[in-house]
């Protein structure tokens, strides 16, 4: 019996032991490689550096309407930011007609916010017979009618024209076909001009000798081949429903981030040594299997986190340290329950099953009633508040398994291995 306890002992220890130095440096098992945490860990803008944003719609809707523009701008500011290969956002919504854009390690502030933010509203004007339009005037220079816009656009991407030109090659959807058709059937007929217009302003405006009906084009101008490209991406992260005014912009150094990030964690490992001194020190060798458990919740945190690509920031770090505190919580009030067990008479082994039975309920309901109030702060709560929650959450769901199953096995083996046969070893 003592053999096997102490083979499930050492097998548990060793397996910590691995995954917290995983967790540290990374490890190398064969052809297996784990990456340590540091390196596959998704920090926010508060560590990292970069850009956050604030947009403000410009429009003049209210309630419901108001909210489903917000939202499909938010679709839209997220497909052309990941078009433009940003770093992850995080986009958010602030009040009623604010939008807030996190841009975690942006180089270039003004230009990413210059990007996210174009309206990049196209249209293809049919120039009027008698009228003539050229790149760079508005729409107020000459008379058309638009026939279609960027909705019918399929695709976009940089290529080039006859001369070798950078350009934007266009792709219509089916109805862009159609109507692209129509369109240069009528200008053929009096050598008429398509003006490709973006945000008001003529880019390229083409004349057209004969219809076209294969459902493509091409924009041309004095493009460098960086303008053609950006206009690409613009065109294929689609149009904003409404014109954002920035309101607020802030941008963070990487040098404060990391100082901010070295702090909390140093501050976190001093919190997380003198609680182990004072577990040991307190509850002698039970004070030992809570410290083995609390090592192991670190572990999971940490890569819990990045499995579920969250977001690590600031607040979330105390939301980790929280949840260490939450962690030993949990040992203390099943070490108490046990120690009262003990000084009313019983084994140390009934005491350990009972201690462990009737601090569960407690154990449990403190639990969740913490877990509701991260899961109301990540759902109303915007950038770091939702950071702080989601660590939260999992410190709660780890500590539990921690400090419920670990612990308890680990004091079980103790027992066999006669480790706790003296009472004065709880400190009863």
């Amino acid at each position: 019996m003592k053999g096997k306890s102490f083979t499930l002992l050492a097998v548990i220890i060793i397996l910590i032991s691995m995954l917290s130095t995983a967790a540290i440096n990374g490890l190398n098992l064969g052809g297996m490689n784990i990456k340590s945490v540091s390196d596959g860990m998704k920090l926010g803008l508060d560590i990292e550096g970069g850009v956050a944003v604030v947009f403000e719609a410009e429009t003049d809707q209210t309630g419901d309407e108001l909210e489903k523009t917000i939202n499909q701008t938010i679709s839209v500011l997220t497909r052309r930011i990941n078009v433009l290969g940003l770093t992850e956002p995080n986009i958010s919504k602030q009040g009623t007609n604010r939008i807030r854009v996190e841009l975690p390690g942006v180089a270039n502030a003004e230009e990413a916010i210059e990007m996210i933010g174009t309206t990049a509203q196209l249209n293809f004007m049919l120039v009027e017979n008698g009228s003539f339009a050229q790149q760079g005037m508005t729409t107020a220079d000459f008379k058309g009618e638009v026939i279609l816009n960027g909705e019918d656009v399929n695709g976009a991407e940089l290529g080039a024209d006859q001369y070798n030109k950078p350009a934007v090659l266009l792709k219509f959807n089916s109805s862009g076909v159609d109507k692209f058709a129509d369109a240069t059937r009528r200008a053929a007929q009096y050598r008429g001009q398509i003006a490709i217009v973006l945000d008001g302003k003529v880019i390229s405006a083409p004349s057209v000798n004969e219809q076209i009906t294969k459902g493509t084009a091409i924009i041309t101008g004095n493009f460098t081949e960086e303008a053609a490209d950006n206009l690409a991406k613009l065109i294929r992260g689609g149009a904003l429903p409404v014109n954002l005014k920035e309101v607020q912009t802030t941008v963070i150094g990487p040098t404060l981030g990391r100082d901010a990030l070295n702090s909390s964690i140093n501050a976190a490992k001093i919190g997380l040594i003198l609680v182990c001194i004072f577990m040991i020190g307190y509850y002698r060798v039970p004070g030992l299997a809570s410290v083995i458990s609390l090592i192991l919740y670190a572990s999971l945190v940490s890569y819990i986190m990045v499995l579920l690509n969250a977001t690590l920031t600031l607040p979330g770090i105390a939301g980790i340290v929280l949840g260490i505190g939450m962690a030993v919580d949990a040992n203390v009030i099943i070490f108490e329950r046990i120690k009262e067990e003990i000084r009313n008479g019983k084994s140390i082994r009934a005491a350990n099953v009972s201690g462990f039975s009737r601090a569960f309920r407690t154990i449990i309901d403190s639990n969740i009633t913490t877990l509701i109030a991260a899961i109301v702060l990540f759902y109303f709560g915007e950038g770091p508040i939702k950071g702080f929650a989601v660590t939260l959450m999992i410190g709660i769901v780890s500590s539990m398994f921690t400090a419920v199953v670990l612990t308890r096995t680990i004091l079980k083996i103790f027992n066999n291995l006669g480790f706790l046969q003296n009472k004065k070893l709880f400190g009863a």
